[in-house]
């Protein structure tokens, strides 16, 4: 494999933060809307900012039971993990490559579902891979394939698990350059704001996930991101009708935080709920 690539708050509880995303969508809305027609040449300017994502072939993936589903609309969230493993410091692309086929070999032979689960995996050193099939091509189609990572939420949500375990230790900073970068790409991509669209596993579901110390670094990264897009030129768009309130049913919960949740490697929460399909 190559060794080229691209280089690239308290927590609040239910509708008090609910409140403060759509508030920020709303400051920004004003500023947005009025340019919003106006894209030049955002779709180079996407395609330009697109970070080095090592393909399934490259960190050799087994083949998926099944192909993914890939919805014909976009997502509306981008939901952080972390892998709940140990914090290797080993950051080399062979490395990253292991750590994706151990967590597909987990997921395929252990949980019994079709592929890996998440849409894409950044290691400690920095690199991101493909996850689940077809996840770089529906990229380049602003579709959306369908994860298991968020319990009840993968048809609108795309998942990025990120190597190690953050529960009292934050992140390398390579690792969170690549999850600013890749972040600021798909939000482009799908049309997101990040102040809105970037949220934590335990937001959705029943975990600890990302870890208490990844976060509370979620709202550093939604600025990083903004800040990112902007200085790139990378389209932040808000439609009138993305300023009202999502569906209920597609909404953070913020549920209690579990104080003894499986310590099981590789377990990071809830990843599939009543009739979603692995």
């Amino acid at each position: 494999m190559s060794d080229q690539r691209r280089h690239h708050d308290d927590r609040s509880q239910g509708m008090t933060r609910r409140r403060a995303l759509h508030t920020a969508a709303l400051a920004a809305g004003g500023a947005l809307l009025g340019g919003a027609a106006v894209l030049g040449d955002a779709d180079s300017a996407v395609a330009e900012a697109r970070p080095y994502i090592y393909t399934r072939s490259q960190w050799r993936a087994r083949s998926a039971r099944r192909p993914a589903q890939v919805l014909n609309r976009r997502p509306d969230r981008i939901v952080v993990h972390h892998t709940a493993t140990p914090n290797s410091t080993n950051y080399s692309t062979s490395h990253a490559a292991s750590l994706s086929r151990a967590i597909q070999r987990h997921h395929m032979d252990r949980n019994g579902w079709d592929d890996i689960g998440q849409q894409l995996t950044i290691s400690r050193g920095g690199y991101i891979m493909e996850g689940r099939n077809s996840v770089i091509s529906a990229l380049g189609q602003g579709r959306h394939v369908v994860g298991a990572h968020t319990a009840n939420h993968n048809a609108h949500t795309i998942g990025i698990e990120n190597e190690g375990t953050y529960t009292s230790t934050t992140p390398p900073g390579v690792l969170m350059n690549s999850l600013i970068e890749l972040c600021a790409y798909l939000c482009a991509v799908y049309r997101l704001d990040p102040r809105r669209a970037i949220v934590g596993h335990r937001d959705y579901n029943a975990t600890n996930c990302p870890g208490d110390r990844l976060y509370a670094m979620l709202p550093m990264l939604r600025t990083n991101v903004a800040q990112r897009m902007s200085t790139l030129g990378l389209p932040l768009v808000i439609r009138a009708d993305e300023l009202l309130e999502a569906p209920e049913e597609l909404l953070p919960t913020f549920p209690e935080v579990p104080t003894n949740e499986r310590g099981d490697l590789f377990y990071h929460g809830p990843a599939l709920g009543s009739g979603e399909a692995a």
